[in-house]
């Protein structure tokens, strides 16, 4: 019997792994709604259930299509014209998160107004992890609560016993979280400058610092197209890497990036769940994030810490 009577969870259609597992966490059973597809492809969801004067907790990740942030959007919607006492938006993997900024002329800064809209909806709170950038948590003008992978993640690299390892980034973007990882372990830190001739393609990169015969953990938050890491990891066994594998929290993994991590010398490639896998990869290793996303809404609930998740 569940000890959070106002609790309820609801799941995205593309999020159900992930929510019944937050679910089964917290000892409730997921929420119940039905979704509808028009022929046209426009479509509506319901929740099939009373929400009213309760906690909803609406689990979606908004990896493409868009249909998924539209979904989220309207299940929102829905909760606050049910009446629900506060709507929490579950979001693993926050989409249009690499538009952060304005980096050219005429473009959008993608991740504000996906907070705007969000806010427009009527969402109480913001949970989510590993965000691109940092400051997107400034988009909001609710409370968010920024989890870290390396909750997670830590413990495996942990379990594997290696030993002379450094960690790396992929790139100079990077390097303030490998160098957290770097002071964590109290390890080398290496770095993999890279320079691009368009999105999505590397042109060349070099790497800052000692590789001769370590193990090298590559950390980034993302892997989209692999091209970056798989190059990254090529480039550091020419070097005299004795291995290299590579960390990240969300796995994009678009075009060929099964192909590109199978084809590499990568030894090991850890993501966690927040994204379904697309197809199968002997290479790839997922953990289970639900249990960290289930304790922090338990926290939330029960207005108790939520820091330990916050931490590297």
């Amino acid at each position: 019997m569940s000890n959070l009577p106002e609790i309820k969870v609801f799941a995205g259609e593309n999020s159900q792994y992930i929510a019944e597992s937050i679910a089964s966490s917290l000892g409730l059973e997921l929420g119940k709604k039905t979704f509808t597809r028009f022929s046209d492809g426009e479509f509506v969801t319901s929740f099939d259930e009373t929400v009213r004067g309760e906690h909803v907790f609406i689990v979606q990740s908004t990896f493409p299509p868009s249909d998924n942030l539209m979904e989220l959007l309207l299940m929102i919607d829905a909760a606050k014209r049910a009446s629900a006492y506060k709507v929490i938006a579950v979001i693993p993997y926050f989409g249009f998160a690499r538009q952060d900024r304005k980096d050219k002329p005429r473009v959008a800064i993608g991740a504000k107004l996906v907070a705007n809209m969000l806010q427009a909806a009527g969402v109480d709170r913001i949970i989510t992890m590993d965000l691109h950038a940092d400051q997107i948590q400034g988009f909001f003008d609710v409370p968010v609560d920024h989890l870290y992978g390396s909750t997670v993640l830590i413990p495996y690299i942990k379990s594997l016993g290696l030993r002379d390892f450094a960690i790396a980034s992929p790139d100079i973007g990077g390097a303030k979280r490998a160098n957290s990882w770097a002071k964590y372990f109290d390890s080398g830190l290496i770095i993999c400058h890279k320079t691009r001739i368009r999105a999505n393609e590397v042109a060349d990169m070099k790497v800052i610092g000692d590789v001769e015969g370590k193990n090298i953990i590559v950390v980034d938050d993302m892997i989209d197209t692999a091209g970056t890491i798989c190059k990254a990891a090529d480039m550091l066994i020419d070097n005299g890497a004795a291995s290299v594998r590579a960390v990240a929290t969300h796995a994009v993994l678009s075009g060929k990036a099964y192909e590109n991590i199978e084809k590499s010398k990568l030894t090991e490639v850890i993501f966690t769940d927040s994204i379904p896998q697309k197809q199968p990869c002997s290479k790839i290793k997922v953990l289970p994030i639900a249990p960290m996303f289930a304790d922090t809404i338990r926290n939330i609930y029960e207005h108790k810490s939520i820091s330990d998740h916050f931490l590297m």
